[in-house]
């Protein structure tokens, strides 16, 4: 039986929220249950339309879908939403450069399924302490693992928001999977990087620690990030997979 919580938020400085989110803890498909984090880029409300369409596209492929493989049923759930965001930006001007990130994932039994393209983050928090599952497809950590940047100058880094990979970007998108092991007392966080940006993984794993519930722990952490700065939208789900 699964516990969820979902929240998002636009922050202290934005006009719009750019990011969406889509969960469900019933099947979606031949999967048990679906998790989506988006975040959208482009000008005016381009980086909105292409994280929206992005979701609505994903599910409604995957609902449809006769494939039983999780990350291929993943992948080709990516996949068009790419085609879409890529032929509507083509077909309107006001859309053109607009794409997204987004991180998906789905539990079935003590197994995690877990797919992602951009910056956007899975996490899971496991016997206190905080692991970062997916990598950011971003130039700053590129950079990091080439050893041309020290992680905490890659933190502040004034290009830290490029991203090498996303949605929309190109006509075939590169997509990362991966399959973790779930135990029982397992927490999964998933978020975009208004989050991740104003808080450390340490400070994020503090609100976690302190916090009663996943409802207070997702309101918590967008308290968190506001209260920082707010630089961006912020959006979270929280998932107890075995509770």
């Amino acid at each position: 039986m699964l516990k969820t919580f979902s929240k998002t938020d636009i922050g202290r400085k934005r006009k719009l929220n750019q990011d969406a989110v889509y969960t469900s803890e019933q099947p979606v498909g031949n999967l048990k249950n679906l998790f989506l984090v988006a975040d959208g880029m482009g000008g005016h409300n381009a980086g909105d339309y292409a994280s929206k369409m992005t979701l609505e596209t994903m599910v409604e492929h995957i609902a449809g879908s006769r494939e039983t493989n999780p990350a291929k049923i993943l992948e080709d759930a990516i996949a068009a939403a790419n085609t879409l965001v890529r032929n509507m930006a083509g077909q309107n001007p006001e859309l053109e450069g607009m794409g997204t990130t987004v991180v998906a994932a789905s539990c079935e039994g003590e197994t995690l399924h877990v797919a992602n393209v951009g910056d956007s983050r899975l996490y899971i928090i496991r016997e206190g302490k905080i692991h970062q599952v997916t990598r950011d497809h971003s130039w700053v950590e590129e950079m990091v693992r080439r050893g041309g940047l020290g992680r905490e100058e890659a933190r502040n880094h004034p290009d830290k928001n490029i991203i090498t990979r996303a949605v929309g970007a190109e006509d075939t998108v590169r997509i990362d999977f991966f399959t973790v092991g779930l135990e029982e007392s397992d927490m999964i966080l998933m978020c975009t990087d208004g989050l991740t940006n104003m808080l450390e993984d340490e400070e994020i794993l503090n609100i976690l620690k302190i916090s009663r519930d996943i409802v207070e722990m997702a309101e918590e952490l967008v308290r968190a990030a506001n209260e920082k700065g707010g630089r961006d939208n912020i959006s979270v789900i929280l998932i107890e997979p075995l509770a």
